[in-house]
């Protein structure tokens, strides 16, 4: 029966060692994936540190198998809910800040040409193509990490960074 008890405390997120196992395993990922899918303007390591919080005051709700969906949820939740409150706060501000420059060499121009349409092409993919592509190919990680992250076939993956790879080819095809 004591068997039983140690068992479950090595589950109750509750335990300051299963919380800090939790963060430490799922922390990083989780902004990874919050900047990639969101942007870093509206701050996705406060967003992390918000939804363990959240974890923290819900723990004894949470169990331990539901741990990292929580974060999950929790966290896309609260960037929807910054997103929402910044459009909010841009149509009624009445600043419009416009920035001229006349000085800038043709290279820069091409340059800044090429990074808007690489804006425009990742902004294009869906979301779901834009985090595995940039897992991918800015985090360096690997096709079953990535699945791993995410909860999704390997496979999924993979079609995943080649339609965004082949959309994003097609977007860029004027600066071959």
């Amino acid at each position: 029966m004591s068997s039983n008890r140690e068992a479950n405390s090595d589950n109750d997120v509750c335990k300051e060692q299963v919380f800090d196992k939790l963060f430490r395993t799922y922390s990083t990922d989780l902004y990874k994936i919050l900047f990639y899918k969101f942007g870093e303007g509206l701050n996705p390591s406060d967003i992390v540190q918000e939804a363990f919080i959240r974890l923290w005051n819900n723990c004894q709700k949470v169990p331990l198998e539901k741990a990292r969906g929580f974060l999950m949820t929790v966290a896309n939740n609260l960037m929807l809910n910054s997103i929402a409150r910044n459009k909010t706060v841009q149509k009624h501000s009445s600043e419009a800040t416009e920035r001229l420059d006349y000085q800038t060499p043709e290279f820069e121009l091409e340059s800044s040409e090429y990074s808007q349409q690489l804006e425009k092409a990742l902004a294009s993919l869906s979301e779901e193509q834009r985090v595995a592509f940039l897992l991918n190919r800015v985090e360096g990680k690997k096709h079953q990490e990535i699945a791993d992250m995410l909860g999704i076939s390997k496979k999924g993956v993979e079609k995943r960074i080649y339609t965004a790879l082949a959309k994003i080819r097609s977007q860029l095809d004027y600066f071959k």
